[in-house]
Protein backbone atom coordinates (compact mmCIF):
# COMPACT_ATOMS: atom_id res chain seq x y z
CA UNK A 1 0.00 0.00 0.00
CA UNK A 2 1.33 2.92 -0.77
CA UNK A 3 -0.26 5.63 1.62
CA UNK A 4 1.05 6.62 4.61
CA UNK A 5 0.06 6.29 8.42
CA UNK A 6 0.75 7.85 11.21
CA UNK A 7 3.08 5.68 11.77
CA UNK A 8 5.76 7.52 9.09
CA UNK A 9 4.84 11.18 9.89
CA UNK A 10 6.63 13.25 12.46
CA UNK A 11 3.62 14.89 14.62
CA UNK A 12 6.18 16.62 17.46
CA UNK A 13 5.03 19.90 17.67
CA UNK A 14 3.00 19.96 14.12
CA UNK A 15 -0.32 21.65 13.97
CA UNK A 16 -2.51 17.87 12.20
CA UNK A 17 -5.20 18.90 10.12
CA UNK A 18 -7.43 16.00 10.49
CA UNK A 19 -10.51 15.47 8.19
CA UNK A 20 -12.94 13.35 10.52
CA UNK A 21 -16.30 12.18 10.31
CA UNK A 22 -17.98 13.27 12.67
CA UNK A 23 -21.95 13.35 11.01
CA UNK A 24 -24.02 12.09 14.13
CA UNK A 25 -27.73 12.33 14.66
CA UNK A 26 -28.32 14.85 16.95
CA UNK A 27 -32.11 15.97 18.63
CA UNK A 28 -32.94 19.16 20.83
CA UNK A 29 -28.86 19.94 20.57
CA UNK A 30 -27.61 16.71 21.89
CA UNK A 31 -25.58 14.24 19.98
CA UNK A 32 -27.88 11.09 20.29
CA UNK A 33 -25.48 8.56 18.20
CA UNK A 34 -21.53 9.21 19.19
CA UNK A 35 -20.31 6.16 17.62
CA UNK A 36 -18.63 8.48 14.77
CA UNK A 37 -17.05 10.43 17.23
CA UNK A 38 -16.01 7.23 19.28
CA UNK A 39 -14.24 6.09 16.14
CA UNK A 40 -12.51 8.69 15.61
CA UNK A 41 -10.72 8.89 19.10
CA UNK A 42 -8.09 6.60 18.41
CA UNK A 43 -6.55 8.95 15.95
CA UNK A 44 -6.72 11.48 18.47
CA UNK A 45 -5.05 10.38 21.13
CA UNK A 46 -2.23 9.19 19.10
CA UNK A 47 -1.76 12.43 17.56
CA UNK A 48 -1.94 14.01 20.88
CA UNK A 49 0.84 11.08 22.39
CA UNK A 50 3.10 12.14 19.76
CA UNK A 51 3.26 15.90 20.33
CA UNK A 52 0.83 16.84 17.76
CA UNK A 53 -1.92 19.38 18.07
CA UNK A 54 -5.39 17.75 16.69
CA UNK A 55 -7.43 20.24 14.17
CA UNK A 56 -10.54 18.80 13.11
CA UNK A 57 -12.07 19.27 9.79
CA UNK A 58 -15.19 18.02 9.43
CA UNK A 59 -18.99 18.62 7.34
CA UNK A 60 -22.47 18.05 9.17
CA UNK A 61 -25.40 17.43 7.32
CA UNK A 62 -26.04 19.30 3.37
CA UNK A 63 -25.87 23.04 4.21
CA UNK A 64 -25.31 23.55 0.19
CA UNK A 65 -22.05 26.19 0.34
CA UNK A 66 -24.88 28.25 2.96
CA UNK A 67 -23.96 29.33 6.81
CA UNK A 68 -26.82 27.45 8.60
CA UNK A 69 -26.92 27.79 12.37
CA UNK A 70 -29.15 24.06 12.27
CA UNK A 71 -25.96 22.56 10.99
CA UNK A 72 -22.75 24.04 13.34
CA UNK A 73 -20.44 21.56 14.36
CA UNK A 74 -20.11 23.69 17.93
CA UNK A 75 -23.23 21.70 19.64
CA UNK A 76 -20.90 18.19 19.30
CA UNK A 77 -18.36 19.85 21.78
CA UNK A 78 -19.42 18.66 24.88
CA UNK A 79 -19.75 15.00 23.07
CA UNK A 80 -16.30 15.26 21.66
CA UNK A 81 -14.62 16.71 24.84
CA UNK A 82 -16.41 13.57 27.19
CA UNK A 83 -14.91 11.13 24.16
CA UNK A 84 -11.76 12.49 24.01
CA UNK A 85 -10.92 13.15 27.07
CA UNK A 86 -9.51 17.09 25.93
CA UNK A 87 -10.64 20.55 25.90
CA UNK A 88 -11.79 21.25 22.33
CA UNK A 89 -11.68 24.78 20.99
CA UNK A 90 -13.81 25.95 18.62
CA UNK A 91 -13.35 28.07 15.70
CA UNK A 92 -15.87 29.62 14.03
CA UNK A 93 -15.12 29.01 10.48
CA UNK A 94 -12.93 26.47 8.58
CA UNK A 95 -10.45 29.10 7.34
CA UNK A 96 -9.06 32.64 8.24
CA UNK A 97 -8.04 35.10 10.55
CA UNK A 98 -10.59 33.47 12.93
CA UNK A 99 -9.49 29.99 12.93
CA UNK A 100 -5.66 30.72 12.48
CA UNK A 101 -5.97 32.46 15.84
CA UNK A 102 -7.58 29.63 17.55
CA UNK A 103 -5.35 26.97 15.93
CA UNK A 104 -2.38 29.38 16.90
CA UNK A 105 -3.28 29.77 20.25
CA UNK A 106 -4.21 26.46 20.73
CA UNK A 107 -2.43 24.15 24.16
CA UNK A 108 -0.14 21.08 24.60
CA UNK A 109 -3.14 18.29 25.03
CA UNK A 110 -6.22 20.39 22.94
CA UNK A 111 -7.80 19.85 20.33
CA UNK A 112 -9.26 22.47 18.01
CA UNK A 113 -12.70 21.74 15.83
CA UNK A 114 -13.12 24.22 12.88
CA UNK A 115 -16.72 24.69 12.25
CA UNK A 116 -18.25 22.93 9.23
CA UNK A 117 -16.66 22.82 5.79
CA UNK A 118 -19.63 22.86 3.70
CA UNK A 119 -20.55 25.98 4.29
CA UNK A 120 -18.11 26.81 2.00
CA UNK A 121 -19.58 26.35 -1.80
CA UNK A 122 -15.67 25.28 -2.59
CA UNK A 123 -15.92 22.77 -0.37
CA UNK A 124 -17.95 20.42 -2.77
CA UNK A 125 -16.53 21.99 -5.60
CA UNK A 126 -13.02 20.28 -4.71
CA UNK A 127 -12.03 24.26 -5.03
CA UNK A 128 -7.97 24.54 -5.10
CA UNK A 129 -8.22 28.16 -3.23
CA UNK A 130 -10.02 27.02 -0.07
CA UNK A 131 -8.08 23.74 0.34
CA UNK A 132 -4.99 26.36 0.15
CA UNK A 133 -6.46 28.50 2.64
CA UNK A 134 -7.35 25.32 5.14
CA UNK A 135 -3.67 23.93 4.44
CA UNK A 136 -2.30 27.46 5.98
CA UNK A 137 -3.72 25.98 9.09
CA UNK A 138 -1.53 22.65 9.63
CA UNK A 139 2.27 20.80 8.93
CA UNK A 140 -0.01 17.65 8.43
CA UNK A 141 -2.72 16.20 7.04
CA UNK A 142 -4.36 13.28 8.35
CA UNK A 143 -7.62 11.75 6.42
CA UNK A 144 -9.68 9.99 8.85
CA UNK A 145 -12.89 10.02 7.21
CA UNK A 146 -12.91 6.79 4.81
CA UNK A 147 -16.42 7.53 4.57
CA UNK A 148 -16.05 10.46 2.92
CA UNK A 149 -13.47 9.19 0.33
CA UNK A 150 -15.35 8.79 -2.44
CA UNK A 151 -16.08 12.27 -2.77
CA UNK A 152 -13.40 14.75 -4.09
CA UNK A 153 -14.20 17.60 -2.41
CA UNK A 154 -11.64 20.63 -0.61
CA UNK A 155 -10.81 18.52 2.68
CA UNK A 156 -10.70 15.27 1.20
CA UNK A 157 -8.96 15.37 -2.16
CA UNK A 158 -7.62 18.65 -2.88
CA UNK A 159 -5.65 19.15 0.79
CA UNK A 160 -4.07 15.93 1.08
CA UNK A 161 -1.91 17.50 -1.71
CA UNK A 162 -0.55 20.51 -0.22
CA UNK A 163 0.39 19.06 3.07
CA UNK A 164 2.76 15.58 3.70
CA UNK A 165 -0.25 13.27 3.94
CA UNK A 166 -1.47 10.10 5.69
CA UNK A 167 -4.19 7.98 6.89
CA UNK A 168 -5.94 8.30 10.27
CA UNK A 169 -6.27 4.98 12.74
CA UNK A 170 -9.84 4.19 11.37
CA UNK A 171 -9.06 5.12 7.45
CA UNK A 172 -6.39 2.70 8.16
CA UNK A 173 -7.85 0.05 9.30
CA UNK A 174 -10.76 0.39 6.54
CA UNK A 175 -8.09 0.17 4.01
CA UNK A 176 -6.63 -3.01 5.27
CA UNK A 177 -9.33 -4.86 6.27
CA UNK A 178 -10.54 -4.03 2.69
CA UNK A 179 -7.32 -5.01 1.17
CA UNK A 180 -7.79 -8.29 3.02
CA UNK A 181 -11.17 -9.11 1.95
CA UNK A 182 -10.26 -8.11 -2.01
CA UNK A 183 -6.73 -7.08 -2.44
CA UNK A 184 -4.60 -9.86 -0.85
CA UNK A 185 -7.37 -12.46 0.25
CA UNK A 186 -6.56 -16.04 1.72
CA UNK A 187 -8.90 -17.96 -0.68
CA UNK A 188 -11.62 -19.33 -1.06
CA UNK A 189 -13.64 -15.81 -1.25
CA UNK A 190 -17.13 -15.86 -0.28
CA UNK A 191 -19.25 -12.80 -1.23
CA UNK A 192 -22.96 -12.06 0.31
CA UNK A 193 -24.74 -9.93 -1.69
CA UNK A 194 -28.40 -8.79 -0.61
CA UNK A 195 -30.98 -6.27 -0.79
CA UNK A 196 -33.89 -5.10 -2.86
CA UNK A 197 -32.72 -4.09 -6.52
CA UNK A 198 -30.22 -5.55 -8.84
CA UNK A 199 -30.33 -2.40 -10.66
CA UNK A 200 -28.50 -0.58 -7.50
CA UNK A 201 -25.80 -3.22 -7.40
CA UNK A 202 -24.91 -3.77 -10.85
CA UNK A 203 -21.12 -2.70 -10.88
CA UNK A 204 -20.89 -4.35 -7.57
CA UNK A 205 -21.93 -7.71 -8.96
CA UNK A 206 -19.64 -7.52 -12.22
CA UNK A 207 -16.76 -6.83 -10.05
CA UNK A 208 -17.07 -9.68 -7.39
CA UNK A 209 -18.12 -12.39 -9.82
CA UNK A 210 -14.48 -11.57 -10.79
CA UNK A 211 -12.92 -11.19 -7.80
CA UNK A 212 -14.80 -14.01 -5.72
CA UNK A 213 -14.99 -17.93 -5.42
CA UNK A 214 -18.07 -18.23 -4.30
CA UNK A 215 -21.42 -15.33 -5.01
CA UNK A 216 -24.58 -15.63 -2.47
CA UNK A 217 -27.58 -13.37 -3.88
CA UNK A 218 -30.16 -12.91 -1.22
CA UNK A 219 -33.57 -10.72 -0.98
CA UNK A 220 -35.17 -9.16 -3.48
CA UNK A 221 -32.33 -9.29 -6.29
CA UNK A 222 -32.39 -13.34 -5.97
CA UNK A 223 -35.87 -13.07 -7.01
CA UNK A 224 -34.94 -11.15 -10.04
CA UNK A 225 -32.16 -14.08 -10.22
CA UNK A 226 -34.84 -16.75 -10.44
CA UNK A 227 -37.27 -15.13 -12.21
CA UNK A 228 -34.54 -14.48 -15.17
CA UNK A 229 -34.09 -18.66 -14.97
CA UNK A 230 -38.12 -18.46 -15.56
CA UNK A 231 -39.07 -19.46 -12.22
CA UNK A 232 -42.19 -17.75 -11.00
CA UNK A 233 -41.78 -15.58 -8.16
CA UNK A 234 -45.51 -14.93 -7.68
CA UNK A 235 -46.41 -11.16 -6.40
CA UNK A 236 -42.87 -10.87 -5.13
CA UNK A 237 -40.77 -7.82 -5.66
CA UNK A 238 -38.51 -8.84 -8.92
CA UNK A 239 -36.66 -6.62 -11.65
CA UNK A 240 -38.36 -8.20 -14.26
CA UNK A 241 -36.73 -5.87 -17.03
CA UNK A 242 -33.60 -6.62 -15.17
CA UNK A 243 -34.16 -10.35 -16.18
CA UNK A 244 -30.96 -10.22 -19.49
CA UNK A 245 -28.40 -8.42 -16.88
CA UNK A 246 -29.30 -11.20 -14.51
CA UNK A 247 -28.64 -14.05 -16.98
CA UNK A 248 -25.27 -12.32 -18.19
CA UNK A 249 -23.85 -12.12 -14.37
CA UNK A 250 -24.40 -15.19 -14.29
CA UNK A 251 -23.07 -16.54 -17.41
CA UNK A 252 -20.00 -14.00 -16.53
CA UNK A 253 -19.86 -15.93 -12.96
CA UNK A 254 -19.77 -19.49 -14.84
CA UNK A 255 -16.69 -18.12 -17.39
CA UNK A 256 -14.91 -16.94 -14.11
CA UNK A 257 -15.22 -19.89 -12.27
CA UNK A 258 -17.58 -18.10 -9.86
CA UNK A 259 -20.07 -20.52 -7.93
CA UNK A 260 -23.42 -18.49 -7.92
CA UNK A 261 -25.47 -19.56 -4.84
CA UNK A 262 -29.36 -18.90 -5.00
CA UNK A 263 -32.09 -19.70 -2.63
CA UNK A 264 -33.59 -23.10 -3.01
CA UNK A 265 -36.41 -22.70 -0.83
CA UNK A 266 -37.91 -19.95 0.30
CA UNK A 267 -40.21 -18.09 3.20
CA UNK A 268 -43.55 -16.90 1.80
CA UNK A 269 -46.47 -14.99 2.68
CA UNK A 270 -49.39 -13.12 1.39
CA UNK A 271 -48.69 -9.63 3.37
CA UNK A 272 -45.63 -8.28 4.50
CA UNK A 273 -46.31 -7.84 8.00
CA UNK A 274 -45.12 -8.92 11.59
CA UNK A 275 -46.30 -12.84 12.28
CA UNK A 276 -48.17 -12.71 8.48
CA UNK A 277 -49.13 -16.51 8.18
CA UNK A 278 -46.05 -17.77 6.12
CA UNK A 279 -45.15 -20.87 4.37
CA UNK A 280 -41.46 -22.64 3.23
CA UNK A 281 -41.76 -23.68 -0.08
CA UNK A 282 -39.18 -24.99 -3.10
CA UNK A 283 -38.64 -22.19 -5.21
CA UNK A 284 -40.56 -23.56 -8.20
CA UNK A 285 -43.20 -23.69 -5.81
CA UNK A 286 -44.03 -19.98 -5.15
CA UNK A 287 -47.96 -19.64 -5.07
CA UNK A 288 -49.00 -17.33 -8.00
CA UNK A 289 -50.66 -14.60 -5.00
CA UNK A 290 -47.48 -14.84 -2.74
CA UNK A 291 -44.42 -13.00 -2.06
CA UNK A 292 -40.90 -14.66 -1.36
CA UNK A 293 -39.39 -12.65 1.70
CA UNK A 294 -36.80 -14.67 2.90
CA UNK A 295 -34.76 -17.92 2.45
CA UNK A 296 -35.52 -21.11 3.54
CA UNK A 297 -33.59 -23.49 5.95
CA UNK A 298 -32.20 -25.62 3.14
CA UNK A 299 -30.94 -22.37 1.34
CA UNK A 300 -29.24 -21.68 4.86
CA UNK A 301 -28.12 -24.73 5.12
CA UNK A 302 -26.11 -24.06 1.70
CA UNK A 303 -25.19 -20.80 2.65
CA UNK A 304 -23.81 -22.04 5.61
CA UNK A 305 -21.73 -24.72 4.04
CA UNK A 306 -20.17 -21.88 1.78
CA UNK A 307 -19.22 -20.13 5.01
CA UNK A 308 -17.45 -22.99 6.20
CA UNK A 309 -15.55 -23.42 3.16
CA UNK A 310 -14.25 -19.82 2.41
CA UNK A 311 -11.59 -18.56 4.59
CA UNK A 312 -12.32 -14.75 3.67
CA UNK A 313 -16.01 -13.45 3.61
CA UNK A 314 -17.36 -10.17 2.24
CA UNK A 315 -21.20 -9.51 3.37
CA UNK A 316 -23.48 -7.04 2.18
CA UNK A 317 -27.07 -6.56 2.74
CA UNK A 318 -29.71 -8.84 4.12
CA UNK A 319 -30.67 -12.69 2.96
CA UNK A 320 -34.79 -11.79 3.28
CA UNK A 321 -36.86 -9.00 4.76
CA UNK A 322 -34.82 -8.94 7.98
CA UNK A 323 -36.58 -5.95 9.53
CA UNK A 324 -39.71 -8.05 10.11
CA UNK A 325 -39.65 -11.48 11.42
CA UNK A 326 -40.00 -14.40 10.36
CA UNK A 327 -38.49 -13.30 7.55
CA UNK A 328 -35.15 -12.25 9.65
CA UNK A 329 -34.32 -15.67 10.11
CA UNK A 330 -31.68 -16.64 7.09
CA UNK A 331 -29.94 -13.38 7.91
CA UNK A 332 -30.00 -14.14 11.72
CA UNK A 333 -28.71 -17.71 11.01
CA UNK A 334 -26.04 -17.23 8.48
CA UNK A 335 -24.69 -14.01 9.92
CA UNK A 336 -24.69 -16.07 13.23
CA UNK A 337 -22.67 -18.74 11.79
CA UNK A 338 -20.34 -16.32 9.86
CA UNK A 339 -19.77 -14.78 13.56
CA UNK A 340 -18.64 -17.71 15.34
CA UNK A 341 -16.37 -18.83 12.68
CA UNK A 342 -14.94 -15.49 12.90
CA UNK A 343 -14.71 -15.61 16.45
CA UNK A 344 -12.58 -18.93 16.31
CA UNK A 345 -10.19 -17.62 14.10
CA UNK A 346 -11.39 -19.64 10.73
CA UNK A 347 -12.54 -16.77 8.70
CA UNK A 348 -12.08 -13.04 7.89
CA UNK A 349 -14.87 -11.37 7.57
CA UNK A 350 -15.65 -7.69 6.16
CA UNK A 351 -19.14 -6.17 6.37
CA UNK A 352 -20.72 -3.00 5.28
CA UNK A 353 -22.82 -0.94 2.82
CA UNK A 354 -26.64 -0.51 3.12
CA UNK A 355 -28.96 -2.17 6.20
CA UNK A 356 -25.85 -4.30 6.71
CA UNK A 357 -24.75 -3.03 10.02
CA UNK A 358 -28.19 -2.69 11.18
CA UNK A 359 -29.02 -6.38 9.70
CA UNK A 360 -26.01 -7.80 12.06
CA UNK A 361 -26.57 -5.60 14.32
CA UNK A 362 -30.17 -7.40 14.99
CA UNK A 363 -28.72 -11.02 14.92
CA UNK A 364 -26.03 -10.01 17.26
CA UNK A 365 -23.11 -10.87 14.93
CA UNK A 366 -21.35 -7.80 14.05
CA UNK A 367 -19.36 -7.83 17.15
CA UNK A 368 -17.30 -11.02 16.00
CA UNK A 369 -17.19 -9.83 12.43
CA UNK A 370 -13.50 -9.16 11.73
CA UNK A 371 -14.73 -5.43 10.59
CA UNK A 372 -17.78 -4.16 10.20
CA UNK A 373 -17.28 -0.77 8.14
CA UNK A 374 -19.97 1.94 8.81
CA UNK A 375 -18.99 4.27 5.30
CA UNK A 376 -21.69 3.54 3.59
CA UNK A 377 -21.21 4.81 -0.16
CA UNK A 378 -17.10 4.77 0.16
CA UNK A 379 -17.72 0.87 1.64
CA UNK A 380 -19.72 0.09 -2.10
CA UNK A 381 -17.29 2.33 -4.39
CA UNK A 382 -14.75 0.23 -2.96
CA UNK A 383 -15.89 -3.16 -3.17
CA UNK A 384 -17.12 -2.35 -7.13
CA UNK A 385 -13.34 -1.43 -7.75
CA UNK A 386 -13.35 2.46 -8.52
CA UNK A 387 -11.07 4.68 -7.41
CA UNK A 388 -12.16 6.98 -4.17
CA UNK A 389 -10.76 10.13 -4.82
CA UNK A 390 -9.94 11.03 -1.09
CA UNK A 391 -7.47 7.40 -1.02
CA UNK A 392 -5.71 8.50 -4.43
CA UNK A 393 -4.80 11.73 -2.88
CA UNK A 394 -2.75 9.83 -0.01
CA UNK A 395 -0.91 8.26 -2.54
CA UNK A 396 2.38 10.36 -2.67
CA UNK A 397 4.66 8.21 -3.88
Amino acid sequence: MAWKTLDDMDLRGKRVLTRVDINVPVRDGKVTDATRIERIAATVQDILDRGGKPVLLAHFGRPKGERRDDMSLQPLIPTLERVLGARVVFAADCVGAGAQAVVDNLADGEVALLENTRFHPGEEKNDDALATEMAKLGDVYCNDAFSAAHRAHASTEALARKLPACAGRLMQAELQALDSALGNPERLVLAVVGGAKVSTKLDLLSNLVEKVDILVIGGGMANTFLAAQGIDVGKSLAEHDMAQTAREIAEKAAARGCELLLPRDVVVAREFKEGAESACVPVEKCPADAMILDAGPDSVAHVKGAIERAKTLIWNGPLGAFEIPPFDAATNAAAAYAAERSAEGKLVSVAGGGDTVSALNKAGAADDFSYVSTAGGAFLEWMEGKTLPGVAALDQG
